[in-house]
């Protein structure tokens, strides 16, 4: 018996008419036959799992560079945030699960070491800028090649919902806008309970009117977010919050930016990070041969530019790893007597 047809039909049974359902999607750049046992969009997401991408995002930054303590958030740990906070939402508004935990779980497959800063630095190196999100897509469709096939090959509608999950451009199905708002909410939440862990703010330092109306506490505010885009999302044709906590969860991110991402304690390693950055970029401009090859090499139907090869090298890093390269190129050795 074929258990995905059986998913598909289940899923035709409870989704809401506004879900997207796995047996109608788009399909994908390369034809391939369909599993017996998952759904399309099921398989997109055990790719992306047991992709190198997603084991690396362990080592890359969230917002502090090159934390020691073991309970700050890295990009691992943001991205498992964004699925389950996802994942609740789309249990309870009848949407397709599966899609938006693949969304989820590839959104920040192309982030760089040293978090925003580290995709700032490349944006200003690169000719034609860089984008995470738009390097998701370089991940997911090209560097994860194998043997067997150029990319992870995933359906239309995951790489669609990793492009837009950020920036202008909503995702056209309710999914993908499921992530957008949840990966919001999660970095709000779990910022602000990493910036009081690291003493950067207190508690009492954020803005009154929105922990009266949001909550006091990480798991209040997450739970006032969740059930109110529950709430305004219901039975529609698009994802949102109400217009009160869209206003408040907006002030609490300014309060953020302005108190935290900008923070001069918070940025004190970031001058670091672009020297670091910058001199390895450069380095491989001067020597594109000593790239590794699996970066060198030209892939079918994508113009990779000079410049795209060292990003997709670069921003594959982790932060270890771009530190430990940085003193593999530029510090001198020690001679050793045998």
């Amino acid at each position: 018996m074929n258990i995905r047809i059986q998913s598909e039909e289940f899923e035709k049974k409870i989704f809401s008419n506004f879900a997207t359902l796995s047996s109608n999607s788009k399909g994908r750049k390369q034809s391939e036959k369909k599993c017996d046992i998952r759904t399309e969009f099921q398989r997109d997401r055990d790719r992306i799992i047991h992709s190198k991408a997603f084991r690396r995002l362990k080592h890359k930054t969230q917002v502090f560079v090159a934390p020691e303590g073991d309970h700050f958030r890295t990009r691992l740990t943001h991205t498992l945030e964004v699925s389950q906070i996802s994942r609740t939402l789309a249990r309870a508004l009848k949407l397709n699960e599966d899609l938006v935990e693949a969304i989820a779980l590839g959104h920040d497959l192309g982030h760089t070491p040293f978090g925003h800063t580290g995709e700032k630095i490349l944006n200003n190196l690169h000719p034609n800028g860089f984008k995470h999100n738009m390097q998701s897509i370089r991940v997911v469709d090209i560097l994860e090649s194998s043997s067997k096939r150029q990319g992870l090959n995933l359906t239309y509608e995951v790489r669609e919902g990793i492009m837009y999950h950020s920036g202008r451009k909503s995702s056209t199905t309710l999914e993908g806008q499921v992530v957008g708002i949840s990966d919001r909410i999660a970095y709000i939440n779990h910022d602000i309970d990493d910036a009081i862990r690291a003493n950067i703010i207190q508690e009492s330092d954020l803005p009154e009117d929105c922990t009266k109306v949001l909550g006091h506490s990480h798991g209040e505010r997450i739970n006032t977010m969740i059930v109110d885009v529950i709430k305004t999302s219901l039975d529609k044709d698009h994802i949102s919050m109400s217009s009160i906590i869209g206003s408040k969860t907006e002030k609490l991110r300014d309060f953020m930016f302005e108190n935290v991402y900008y923070n001069d304690i918070v940025k004190s390693e970031e001058d670091k990070a672009e020297y670091i950055i910058r001199e390895i970029y450069d380095y491989y401009y001067r020597n594109m041969d000593k790239l590794p090859f699996e970066y060198r090499r030209s892939f079918h139907d994508y113009q990779s530019t000079i410049e795209d090869k060292i990003c997709d090298y670069i921003a594959g890093m982790t932060d270890r790893f771009v530190i430990n390269a940085f003193k593999d190129l530029f510090i001198p050795k020690s001679w050793e007597k045998y």
